[in-house]
């Protein structure tokens, strides 16, 4: 059984983390990071069978791509917690010659990237190139996949969504995070994306909607039944509500943090109401 206040003990130092980088660089983007938290947490410290020993070619564990690459400071924060690098190294987010730059990238070798992403539309894509490959290889090991709700207005992502189903790649689980926002405004306003899980099922993915993305009860649950559903002939989608900014007042449910530094007082502000549970780096 998962240790959810352990969990949420993790998720809570990993926010403090992102907004640390973002603020120290006065670059980056801690919305849909702060939002994901949990998510990306739960994932690794309480899903994936993974090792931090890191081979590019992950034979025999579990594997997750990150598509909207912006969102890399949480990534990153919660590589270095998991073991793949020292955490200290979470300093230098988007300093010249960092191997954490904006967007995850594979020349600098950082343990935990195996593709470049951010370049919105491409995950779901490379998530599956993966999961086939498992297939053929005899590996029975899950492929996952992040994604975000305004990503899902590249056409890519339902050619992705086509051939995931038509090659019934059962042994992938690809989560949209609906958190209403992109960089521009709200995706109602943007683009509308109507019922996200409706146009899913009619592409022939199993469906899941998770109610709240940011309750770790919930994550956790939604994530385990997912797992539970592969290797029946469909792709998994888990579509996730989450709240950009979800843990500092002033940057949740808005679209303004989406690509916004915090000031000083700001960075302040927002530590504040963040517990400090595993040290900071």
């Amino acid at each position: 059984m998962a240790d959810i206040a352990k969990l949420e003990r993790i998720a809570s130092q990993v926010r403090r983390d992102i907004i640390r980088q973002t603020s120290s660089a006065q670059s980056g983007h801690p919305g849909g990071s702060l939002g994901c938290a949990d998510f990306l947490v739960a994932l690794y410290f309480e899903i994936m069978d993974h090792n931090p020993d890191f081979q590019m070619e992950a034979n025999g564990e579990d594997v997750f791509f990150l598509s909207n690459g912006h969102i890399s400071p949480l990534w990153y924060s919660v590589l270095a917690r998991s073991g793949y690098f020292p955490i200290k190294e979470l300093a230098t987010f988007r300093e010249i010659d960092s191997r954490l730059q904006g967007h995850p990238a594979t020349e600098e070798g950082l343990p935990g990237i195996r593709v470049a992403s951010g370049s919105l539309g491409q995950g779901v894509s490379v998530a599956i190139g993966m999961a086939m490959s498992k297939k053929l290889d005899g590996d029975d090991k899950l492929v996952f996949a992040l994604t975000g709700d305004g990503e899902q207005q590249e056409g890519q992502i339902w050619e992705a969504a086509l051939a995931a189903a038509h090659h019934k790649v059962d042994n992938l689980i690809v989560t949209t995070d609906r958190n209403g926002q992109q960089i521009d405004g709200p995706t109602r306003e943007v683009m509308s994306l109507g019922d996200l899980g409706a146009k899913w099922k009619a592409f022939g993915w199993d469906v899941i909607e998770m109610k709240n993305g940011n309750d770790m009860k919930d994550v956790v649950a939604t994530l385990k039944e997912a797992v539970k559903r592969t290797g029946k002939g469909k792709p998994v989608m888990i579509i996730m509500d989450t709240q950009m900014g979800y843990g500092v007042d002033f940057m949740q449910g808005t679209h303004v943090w989406h690509g916004k530094a915090p000031n000083a007082q700001q960075t302040a502000d927002a530590l504040s109401q963040l517990e400090e549970t595993l040290g900071d780096y």
